[in-house]
């Protein structure tokens, strides 16, 4: 069964691959500057939601259901991270480079 959903995530990498590399190159680094500045979103998203999970853990106050909620948000916002980590590699693979992002403001 996990052979199946292997094949099947295969084949959707591989037509966003060939979709990244039929894009002209200014097309793909707007696509590459984007997708940079979510993922620093992503980021600091995560890394924000696991200060809170540590800093509720030291607490002795915070339920247990509570710690959970944060441990699930933090493996959940990983996971959507990770798979937007690869969809900025591919873009950058077919772009060739990493093109500079300023630093926002809000970062």
């Amino acid at each position: 069964m996990n052979d199946v959903s292997s094949s099947e995530a295969d084949d959707e990498k591989n037509n966003r691959e060939s979709r990244y590399n039929a894009m002209q190159k200014p097309d793909l680094e707007v696509l590459a500057v984007s997708a940079i500045r979510e993922h620093r979103h992503l980021l600091a998203a995560g890394e924000a939601v696991y200060e809170e999970w540590t800093h509720a853990t030291a607490s002795p106050s915070v339920s247990s259901a509570v710690l959970k909620s944060l441990q699930d948000e933090y493996i959940a916002r990983q996971k959507k991270s990770e798979v937007q980590q690869e969809e900025l590699s591919q873009i950058i693979d077919a772009l060739g480079y990493v093109p500079k992002v300023p630093v926002d403001s809000g970062e």
